[in-house]
């Protein structure tokens, strides 16, 4: 298509509130507001294309937003002229403008695919291998707190659990949580790394039986997760310590976990998942599409990757536009009881709502 290259990426940014007031994890962190950089790739002929990039805070993974905001900066102007529908070779040039940052390069990669679905009037997940029949199952996140009142969040939200590093408290947030279950529900407990594997193995010693679940990212080293599964029955995926192609291999060479959390930002955007999901679905392991969080961008990612795994190998989806209070910009896709598909219309179905993004704080061209 004549015209089809990249003659100016700019770059927006906006505060996302939580919604919950304050989010808790393990080891103290909290969370009030998430910093979210968005990207606009204008092609020579028009046609634009929109990522997003939002870290959980800077103390989830190695990540944070300046971060994210300085990457680009390296990476922008090696991309001008490019044909953005050639991913592969966009993330090799980024590859060689930068080592590593997966998190800056995911909203200039995720921009391409939406532009490159429409330069061919296909959604994204068409052009990912192929969307499924499947109506995606949503999971919320409920974030540390008293026992009862995770359970009451649960009953609002349903069903991902997260716990903070005393195993008598521990096990009753995990209880409690669980102790409306409804049958076919999936709850991950998730502890954000936070555990040492004495305080894993105690935790879910004190733990009722017959409680079904699957423990995420318990240790922060990869030594310390595959000893707690050498000593557990219960299913462990990885999450933080799942972050590029290399971890997959090694995992899968380990026999180190039973799926994996893949978020897009975290794990390089959509080009990089689509080869990671190809690796879990022939390990087969099951997983979760997510993000680390993010607006409604950061979300269609996700929605449009999660359409693309069989239903054997996902577990669900997360709905993370329920964590923010700042919408950045009108979809056409809703959830209905619980579940959602991706829209059969071309790109990823967003339209930013330029209102609200304010004016670009860098350009490049």
């Amino acid at each position: 298509m004549p015209g089809l290259s990249i003659a100016r990426i700019d770059v927006f940014q906006v505060d996302l509130p939580y919604s919950g007031g304050v989010y808790r994890l393990s080891g103290g962190r909290e969370y009030r507001s998430f910093d979210a950089t968005i990207v606009r790739i204008t092609t020579q002929n028009g046609i634009e294309g929109w990522g997003e990039s939002t870290p959980f805070g800077s103390t989830y993974v190695a990540a944070h937003a300046l971060g994210v905001r300085a990457g680009i900066a390296e990476i922008a102007p090696k991309l001008i002229g490019l044909d953005p529908r050639k991913v592969d070779r966009i993330n090799d040039a980024m590859d060689e403008a930068l080592v590593g940052h997966e998190h800056a390069k995911t909203p200039l990669d995720v921009a391409c695919w939406d532009i490159f679905g429409k330069s061919v009037g296909m959604p994204v997940c068409d052009l990912l291998g192929g969307r499924t029949n499947l109506k995606l199952p949503l999971i919320s996140s409920i974030y540390v707190g008293e026992p009862e009142e995770m359970r009451a969040r649960v009953d609002d939200h349903r069903k991902r659990v997260k716990i903070a590093g005393e195993p008598s408290t521990d096990a009753a947030r995990i209880a409690a949580s669980l102790a409306d279950r409804r049958p076919g529900e999936f709850f991950l407990v998730d502890a954000n790394g936070g555990l040492t594997v004495e305080v894993a193995l105690r935790m879910l010693r004190l733990l009722p039986d017959g409680l079904d679940f699957v423990l995420e990212a318990p240790c922060a080293t990869w030594r310390e997760c595959v000893s707690l599964r050498r000593r557990s029955n219960v299913p462990i995926h990885f999450d933080e310590l799942a972050t590029s192609d290399a971890s997959i291999i090694q995992l899968i060479a380990d026999d180190a976990v039973e799926g994996i959390g893949m978020k897009i930002s975290k794990n390089g955007g959509l080009t990089r998942c689509r080869r990671q999901r190809d690796m879990c679905i022939a390990a087969g392991y099951t997983f979760s599409v997510q993000d680390t969080v993010g607006s409604e961008i950061a979300f269609a990612a996700v929605l449009h990757m999660g359409q693309t795994v069989p239903e054997r190998n996902l577990r669900c989806i997360l709905e993370s536009r329920d964590m923010i209070t700042v919408h950045t910009a009108d979809c056409l896709f809703e959830a209905v009881e619980g579940r959602i598909i991706a829209p059969n219309v071309p790109g990823l179905g967003v339209e930013p709502r330029l209102d609200v993004l304010g004016e670009p704080v860098a350009s490049y061209y």
